[in-house]
Formats: structure tokens, sequence, C-alpha cells
């Protein structure tokens, strides 16, 4: 598959694009990389699981909050600069995180003020890491039309699924002498300064002019989802992301149980069954996606079909090895998905309100695992079959809602954009 870029100022050029992927897939590295380390970092630290799960809750809520806010702001200042702001709080919260567990690992902080400092740190990422993520879709879709969009976006999604496999792979070997499991804190802190200097002086600057003129319309803040064209977009988005959170987050108890061995003993198989998932969203987003030329509303049914059937087999098959293939297929599913609603919700707006869509699309991914992750637990431990049933229920309604709701059943673009795909 050849790609043929429009020459026009504003396409998104190879290297604005490959700097773009490579800022998700570091600040995906770097946060599955942390949430990885983080419960050994806890018990070492004398700081209670819950606590520890409750740090990374609070920064899921502080990125949906502000999401919004500094979506619209790029609206009106631009996207680059929104970038790196998201990489300075990404790399501010990294090396401050690994500043406090390094002084509480070398008894410097008592725990209590241990759990205080990593909690009021990991919420700047929250509160200022969101720019990036609103900002580089929408720089995105300012520079995108039909397909290449899609297609873009996808890729996009595949840099997250690739840092999930590569954040608690990478880890481990960052655990480095006089710093502890503090490493990868650190480690991830200067990479991202190192992204942080590529995206400054490779990104484009936006024209403040041209965006003036551009936004005029713009929707910003919650607004956006009174739009009727985008509202069932958002809608399917944040049903299928809690889903995938409420999948993600008993995935790990249910291998326990099935393999029968202690958590420790376990830990093997729960990665074996995490990265055959992540894979599966890759091949999702980078194969499937990027190949055949998808658009949003086949992407959305095909998604909600897999999803929910791979649902169906976790509760119906018993054993480890039919639980990572039904995970897997699960994963495959939500990767067809993901992409499928953000690039739809772009594609029926504007440029006008790409900015507001993308900070949407992106309070989404925060609010989606503030409340969700927890119910799902509390449903496993009352009976281990119910998060599947209950949550694969809602991607077998998805797939209902993507045939019979008007605006995700209307007529897409047909045009490939700016792309062509040769053989």
């Amino acid at each position: 598959m050849r790609m043929i870029v429009d020459p026009s100022p504003r396409a998104l050029s190879r290297l604005s694009f490959a700097t773009l992927f490579a800022t998700t897939l570091a600040t995906a590295i770097g946060n599955m990389g942390l949430i990885s380390v983080m419960p050994a970092a806890g018990r070492e630290l004398g700081i209670s699981d819950f606590l520890i799960a409750s740090i990374f809750s609070l920064s899921a809520l502080m990125w949906a909050v502000t999401s919004p806010f500094w979506a619209g702001r790029s609206d009106r200042k631009g996207r680059k600069p929104h970038i790196l702001i998201g990489l300075g709080g990404f790399t501010f919260s990294m090396l401050g995180c690994g500043c406090v567990v390094l002084a509480g690992l070398n008894g410097l902080t008592v725990p209590l003020v241990t759990f205080a400092g990593f909690l009021l740190i990991r919420s700047t990422y929250g509160t200022f890491g969101s720019a990036s993520g609103a900002a580089a879709q929408a720089y995105v879709a300012d520079r995108t039309e039909g397909q290449l969009r899609v297609r873009a976006i996808a890729a996009l999604g595949g840099a997250l699924s690739l840092g999930t496999i590569l954040g608690p792979a990478i880890a481990p070997f960052l655990i480095l002498p006089h710093v502890g499991l503090a490493g990868p804190m650190f480690v991830f802190g200067i990479a991202g300064i190192g992204i942080l200097c590529l995206a400054a002086i490779v990104l484009p600057s936006d024209r403040p002019g041209e965006i003036a003129r551009q936004h005029t319309e713009s929707s910003g803040g919650w607004d956006i989802w009174r739009d009727p064209a985008v509202r069932p977009f958002l809608i399917y988005g944040f049903a299928m992301s809690s889903a995938q959170a409420a999948n993600t987050y008993t995935l790990g108890f249910l291998v326990i149980d099935r393999v029968g061995l202690s958590p420790v003993e376990a830990q093997s198989s729960i990665g074996i069954a995490m990265v055959a998932g992540a894979l599966a969203g890759l091949v999702a987003q980078w194969g499937l996606v990027g190949m055949c030329g998808m658009m949003p509303r086949a992407l959305l049914r095909w998604g909600g079909a897999l999803a929910f059937a791979g649902n169906v087999l976790i509760v119906a098959l018993p054993g480890f090895l039919s639980l990572v293939a039904a995970f897997a297929l699960v994963s495959f599913g939500y990767g067809l998905a993901r992409p499928a609603y953000t690039a739809g919700a772009s594609l029926a707006v504007g440029d006008g309100k790409q900015g507001a869509v993308a900070g949407a699309v992106s309070a989404i991914a925060g609010a989606s695992i503030v409340v969700v992750p927890a119910v799902a637990v509390g449903l496993y431990e009352w009976m281990p079959a119910l998060p599947f049933v209950v949550f694969g229920g809602v991607m077998g309604g998805l797939l209902i809602y993507a045939f019979i709701d008007p605006a995700l059943a209307q007529r897409e673009v047909a045009d490939c954009g700016i792309v062509s795909c040769e053989r």
C-alpha cells in the first residue's frame, strides 16, 4: 500500500505525523510502565493497594475534566503549543513522582506524606497532560480528510496499543541501582524531555490568522455533546471505553482464578493475556483499518460484534488458553471500534469544531476509568462472570445502536481523501 500525500500547505507531512506518533507512543509507554511498577512500589512504601489505585483515578478524573478546556483553547491558540504543554505535564509528573517515590524508599518521608505527594504530582499529568491528547488528534484532523483521517487516527490508536505492550515490558529493566523502583519514572521523564524538544523543533506552528478564520464557529467545552451529528459517536465511544476498561481491570483477577496460582506466580499468565489483547488491538488498528480502508460505520458494527462475541466466549469457555483467545477477540473488536467513533465524530463536523471533538474524545478516555474499574471489580467479587455479562451486554446494545441510529447509519464519505490504495 502506497501513501500518496496531498502537496497542499495544510497536508500532514510524514515527519509531522511521525513526531505525533512518537509523542503518543512515549506517553503510553511511560504511563503503562508506571502502572506496572506502582503496585510493587506501593507495597514497598507501605501504601495500601486501594490508595495506589485512587492515585490513578484522580489523575483520570482531572484528565476528563480538563480535556475540553484544553481543546477549546487549542482552537484559539493553536495545536502545537498545547502538544508541548501536554508533554511538559507528562515530563513533570514522571520526574516528580520519581523524586517522591525515591524519598519514600529512602525513608525520608512517612507513607502518608509519600502518598499525598504522589497523589498531587500525578494529578498534574491529568490536568496538563490532557492538553496533548486533544491537540494531537485535532492537529491530524486539521490536515487530513476522509479515509486518510480514519487511518491516521487508527495509527495513533495503534501507538497507544504498542505502548501498552512496551511499557510493562521495559519497566522492569529500568529498576536501577541507587534509585530502585523510581528508576522507570526518571527514565520516562528524561525521555519526555527528548520528545518535547523533538516536537518543538519538528512540528510546524499553527498560523494564528488561519486558526482564527477556521474556528470562528468553534463550540468548545461540553457543548459539542449537544451537536446531533456528533453525539451518537460520543455516546458509543463512552459506552465502549467503559466496557473496555471493565474487561481490562478484571482480567487479572480472572486469570488468577483460572490458573489456580498465587498472585505472584500468576503474573506471567496475566502478562501473556494482556500482551495477547494488546497485540490483537494493534493488528486491528494498523492492519485491518490501515490496509482495508474501512469507514467508521462498518468499523463500529464489526467492533461491537466482535467485542460482544469475545465477552460471551470468556463466560462460556473454561480454561486459560480459551480465556487468552477470547480476550484477544474482545481487544480486536475494541481496536476496530475505537478509531471508528473517534474518526466518525471528527468527520461529522467541519474544521471549526475539530478541537471540541478532540477534547470530548480525550475526556471520554479519562472518564471511562474513573468509576468503571471499581464497579467491574465489585461485580466480579459478587459473581465472576457478572462483569463480562454486563459489559458484553453493553457491546451487544452498541451493535444494535450502530444499526438503528440515523447519525451512525448515514451515508458515509466514499472519497479516499488524499490517499489512494495501490497493490
